[in-house]
């Protein structure tokens, strides 16, 4: 019953770095030069018009939300490999599941602790705010009595959660 319980636990988490790797290829991606189509039917290409490095306060801050919630982003993803290997690992090692609980919250806890540096980072105060809130879900399931549990019930939302609210 272990065994199988570890191992439905490592397909979950499975899932959720799935779901954190999904990325809309859009959002990274530069524009790119758009064509227009004329009244003759023909396309011509738009005039490209370069962009200049000088940043505003709002460029300032946008670069800042951007790079905030890829590192967010990342920590997440990094975190959801490591808490498979540690699965991985248990399910070999035959961890009790008290065992692996232990494993858990003490990743959890570090990944909050990584996510709340992140939200130190931020200058829009909406997204510190999120991202602080991020931190706060990671660490109910630090503190959960079966953060496995949790895991399949909580920190599922948080990817995409996340890409809605903070890559908006």
């Amino acid at each position: 019953m272990h065994r199988s319980s570890a191992t439905a636990f490592t397909l979950a988490v499975l899932v959720v770095l799935a779901a954190g790797c999904a990325d809309d290829a859009d959002t990274d991606a530069a524009p790119g030069p758009s064509a227009t189509v004329t009244a003759t039917g023909e396309a011509t290409p738009d005039a490209v018009v370069p962009t200049t490095a000088t940043a505003s306060p709002t460029t300032g801050s946008a670069l800042n939300t951007a790079q905030v919630c890829r590192a967010v982003d990342q920590l997440i993803i990094d975190g959801s490999r490591q808490i498979v290997a540690d699965s991985t690992a248990a399910t070999r090692e035959e961890l009790t599941p008290e065992q692996l609980n232990g494993k858990l919250k003490g990743r959890l806890s570090r990944l909050a602790d990584d996510v709340r540096g992140q939200a130190r980072r931020a200058q829009d105060a909406r997204i510190k705010k999120l991202i602080d809130d991020t931190a706060a879900k990671i660490d109910d399931g630090a503190a959960a009595k079966s953060p496995a549990s949790w895991m399949g019930k909580e920190f599922v939302d948080i990817p995409p959660r996340l890409t809605r609210d903070c890559h908006a």
